[in-house]
């Protein structure tokens, strides 16, 4: 495929995480109270979506490293379109978390992809040059989310926002059947046996590489999901803002973290990863400094918060592309296995993450607040030290 179609794939695949979190974010506090759900389980409806994201990602990835990415790509996608209808259509709230949690299984085909298809296709360094391009059209992606869904949820009710997810699957699918070609060429037909797949597992899990982009893949989106699970209730119910104040805010962090992205590339390509995600530490720790700052002498700020924020997504943007493309970079005949495993720990993760914050959420901001400052300090500890020791690609 040309380079310009393999990126737009790759920003396809993974814009669908954030169109799945973002595009019903504004409708969420009004659907929670339509179908009658309590705090915990208007939070379970994003959660559970995570850990089954996660958890389908370890079938997904041998599966695809034996078939090829794109059966798993039309399975995913199918799969996906039909969950958001069922989603749309729910009567309560408990049936609205089962479909809610087959469209995260779902989604975890073409995400996975996504990051396996730049092992396939790249050596590490240039894989990270691709994630980091595919990630910026992510935040292109994730800049409309919130408005569009608060166009929706305003005119045409919460409902409409999940058939809209439907409609998003269903444009990809039909482009990945007209113009994607398969990109894995190194299939291994014995990847499903369990003796392999364990063994497989093993390997990649006993790789320190692994577990440093693994980690701060995981620990950068933490720190962005305790937002995103958050801010809704924060900035509508809490601080009293209108939806459309919500979408600026919301416009405004997905458009700082395309700036770090782009700034993450210039610095990836004249001082290699380790560089870049040291870079990324420091803007990160700015970041949890702020807010800290924010919460002790402006809590009910919307701009000193907003601004919080924004500086943590340029950091965002640096550590994702590194985090991502990394985790898979030594294992070259097994990518789908190692982003699954990535993939899968990193929403784990995130679902723990949301069963504290369900639990935590008091009416104030400090759960928000905390919780990313929290993440932002697990960030420092990987960028600084796993990174710099074990983070070194190599160029094959």
């Amino acid at each position: 495929m040309p380079a310009a179609l393999v990126v737009l794939f790759t920003s396809l695949f993974l814009g669908l995480q954030p169109i799945t979190t973002d595009l019903y974010l504004p409708a969420l506090p009004s659907m929670t109270q339509a179908l009658g759900a309590s705090m915990p389980q208007a939070q379970l409806t994003l959660s559970a979506l995570l850990l089954f994201f996660g958890i389908s990602q370890l079938i997904w990835g041998p599966v695809s490293d034996k078939y090829g990415r794109k059966p798993v790509l039309l399975a995913g996608l199918s799969l996906y379109a039909l969950a958001s209808l069922g989603s749309a259509f729910s009567a309560n709230v408990e049936s609205l978390i089962i479909w809610r949690a087959l469209q995260g299984a779902a989604m975890g085909a073409p995400v996975m992809c996504a990051r396996a298809m730049a092992r396939d296709l790249y050596a590490p360094e240039e894989a990270a040059r691709l994630m980091s391009k595919g990630l910026s059209g992510l935040g292109v992606i994730a800049i409309l989310c919130v408005p569009v869904g608060s166009l929706i949820s305003t005119y045409l009710g919460w409902r409409f926002a999940f058939a809209a997810l439907g409609s998003f699957a269903a444009l990809s699918l039909a482009l990945v059947l007209l113009k994607f070609d398969e990109t894995n060429q190194r299939r291994n037909p014995a990847a499903l046996q369990p003796a392999i797949l364990i063994s497989t597992w093993r390997s990649i899990l006993a790789h320190p590489q692994f577990w440093t982009y693994a980690l701060l893949a995981l620990t950068s989106y933490c720190g962005l999901f305790v937002f995103l699970a958050t801010s809704s209730f924060v900035y509508l119910k809490v601080l009293g803002q209108s939806k459309w104040v919500y979408s600026a805010v919301m416009v405004g962090m997905s458009s700082f973290y395309v700036l770090g992205t782009f700034a993450s590339r210039r610095v990836l390509a004249k001082h290699g990863v380790q560089h870049m995600v040291w870079i990324g530490g420091w803007i990160t720790l700015t970041a949890c400094v702020m807010y800290g700052a924010a919460l002790l002498l402006a809590p009910s700020s919307v701009i000193a918060l907003a601004v919080c924020q924004y500086v943590f997504m340029v950091g965002h943007g640096f550590h994702q592309p590194a985090g991502q493309s990394g985790s898979a970079a030594a294992f070259p005949k097994a990518a789908g296995a190692a982003s699954a495993m990535a993939g899968f720990l990193m929403m784990v993760s995130a679902f723990a993450t949301g069963a504290v914050l369900g639990e935590t959420m008091d009416g104030s901001v400090r759960p928000m607040v905390l919780g990313v400052m929290f993440w932002a300090v697990m960030i420092l500890l990987v960028a600084w030290i796993l990174v710099q020791r074990h983070g070194k690609l190599s160029k094959t």
